[in-house]
C-alpha cells in the first residue's frame, strides 16, 4: 500500500489524546474493527494510526467494508495506510481473514437506515445476526479483548424523572414496538457478547453509546446536531423538526474515540458502560449553540411551540461508572466541539473544491 500523509485532525489528537495512558496497552495490537469506515470508526482510525506513529506501537488494523473503493475516495489517509488492511464484506456474511487478532470491535450498525416499521427486521437481524457472525469469527481467530459498540438505545424510553440513565436502570425498549428494532437488536447484541465470553472466554466489554458530535458527524442525516451544523454552513436558517423540548448532551468524537480505546483496554468483562456526556441542553438550545457558533446572521426556527404541561423526551446518560473506573471524562464543550466540527467541515469542502 502507498504510505499516507497525515492526518488533517494531527493537531486535535496532539492535543486531546496525547496525554493518554491506554496507548502502552495497545503495543503490538493486531486489531479487527467492523463498522470501520463510518463515523465511529474513522475517529477509531484516526486516533489509532496517531498513537501508532508517536508512540511506535507495532498495532495492525483490518477494517470490515462493504466498499473498499469508496473508502479509499472518502479518507486515503486513512484507507492507505500501511497498518491498515482492507477487508471486503458485510457483517453478516464476511469471509473470515486468516491470521490471529488479539483484539476486536464489532462498531458496525445499520443506524442509517429508517428507524421505523418498514425496517425493524432489517434493523434487528442485522445486529442479531451480524453480532453472531463477528463472534464466531471472534471465537475462531484468538480474540480475548473484544468491545461491541451497543446504544443508549438498550433502555427504552427514558423515564421523565430520570436526568441521567445510568446502567443499572432495568428497563427495555417494547418488544412489540417495531419502531424498537434497533435498540431491541442492540440488547441481542449485548447478551450474545456475554454468552461468548462465558463460553468461549472471549472479554466481552460493552460501550452504551449515545450522541456525539465532530468531524466525520454525517450532516445529511437523521442526526439533529449535524443537521444544524449543515444548514449554518449553507448560510441558511436553522429548522427544527419538532418542538425543540428533547434533552440531548453531545460527547465531541475525539473523546469518544478515547474512550472506546480505554473501555476495550481497561474495561471490566462483561460490564456495560455509558458512553456520552452529562451536560444536556434542549435541542431548540442546541440550535442556538450551533448557530451563534457557526453563523450568527442565520435564525432558529422550530416547527411548533411546545404542548404545555408535557415534560420533555430525555436521551442524556449517567457517566460514574466510566469515570470512576477507568477516569474518562467529557473534555470538551458544546460550543468547542461545534466549532472544531464546522471548521473540519469547512476546510473539507475547500479541499473538494480545489480538487
Amino acid at each position: 500500500m502507498a504510505r499516507t500523509s497525515a492526518s488533517p485532525l494531527q493537531d486535535e489528537l496532539d492535543e486531546l489524546l496525547g496525554a493518554s495512558a491506554v496507548w502502552p496497552l495497545l503495543r503490538g495490537a493486531r486489531l479487527f474493527i467492523t463498522g470501520g469506515t463510518g463515523f465511529v470508526g474513522c475517529w477509531l482510525l484516526e486516533s489509532i494510526l496517531w498513537a501508532d506513529a508517536r508512540f511506535g506501537l507495532g498495532a495492525q488494523v483490518t477494517v470490515l467494508t462493504r466498499s473498499p473503493d469508496a473508502f479509499v475516495r472518502r479518507a486515503p489517509h486513512l484507507a492507505n495506510s500501511p497498518r491498515v488492511q482492507l477487508h471486503e464484506g458485510d457483517m453478516k456474511s464476511f469471509a473470515w481473514p486468516g491470521g490471529t487478532y488479539s483484539h476486536l470491535i464489532h462498531a458496525a450498525t445499520e443506524t442509517n437506515t429508517d428507524l421505523s416499521h418498514p425496517d425493524a427486521l432489517t434493523l434487528y437481524s442485522a445486529s442479531v445476526e451480524g453480532t453472531r457472525h463477528v463472534l464466531e469469527f471472534a471465537r475462531t481467530s484468538g480474540v480475548g479483548d473484544m468491545l461491541l459498540v451497543s446504544s443508549g438505545a438498550v433502555y427504552g424510553r427514558q423515564p421523565t424523572d430520570v436526568p441521567r440513565i445510568d446502567e443499572r436502570y432495568l428497563g427495555a425498549p417494547s418488544s412489540l414496538d417495531l419502531k424498537a428494532g434497533y435498540g431491541n437488536g442492540k440488547r441481542a447484541a449485548e447478551f450474545l457478547s456475554v454468552a461468548y465470553q462465558q463460553r468461549y472466554g472471549i472479554r466481552a466489554k460493552i460501550a452504551r453509546c449515545f450522541a456525539f458530535v465532530g468531524p466525520y458527524l454525517p450532516l445529511d442525516s437523521g442526526f439533529a446536531i449535524g443537521n444544524f451544523i449543515a444548514d449554518a454552513l449553507a448560510g441558511r436558517d436553522v429548522r427544527v423538526n419538532g418542538d425543540g423540548t428533547p434533552r440531548r448532551s453531545y460527547l465531541y468524537a475525539a473523546d469518544l474515540a478515547h474512550w472506546l480505546w480505554t473501555i476495550l483496554a481497561r474495561g471490566a468483562p462483561g460490564a456495560a458502560y455509558n458512553v456520552g456526556a452529562e451536560d444536556d441542553h434542549s435541542i431548540i438550545d442546541v440550535a442556538r449553540h450551533v448557530a451563534d457558533v457557526v453563523a450568527p446572521q442565520v435564525a432558529v426556527m422550530r416547527a411548533h411551540e411546545p404542548a404545555v404541561g408535557v415534560a420533555p423526551d430525555r436521551y442524556v446518560p449517567c457517566t460514574r461508572r466510566a469515570r470512576e473506573e477507568l477516569g474518562l471524562a467529557a473534555t470538551v464543550a458544546l460550543d468547542d466541539a461545534v466549532r472544531r466540527t464546522a471548521s473540519w467541515n469547512r476546510r473539507r469542502a475547500a479541499l473538494a473544491t480545489v480538487g
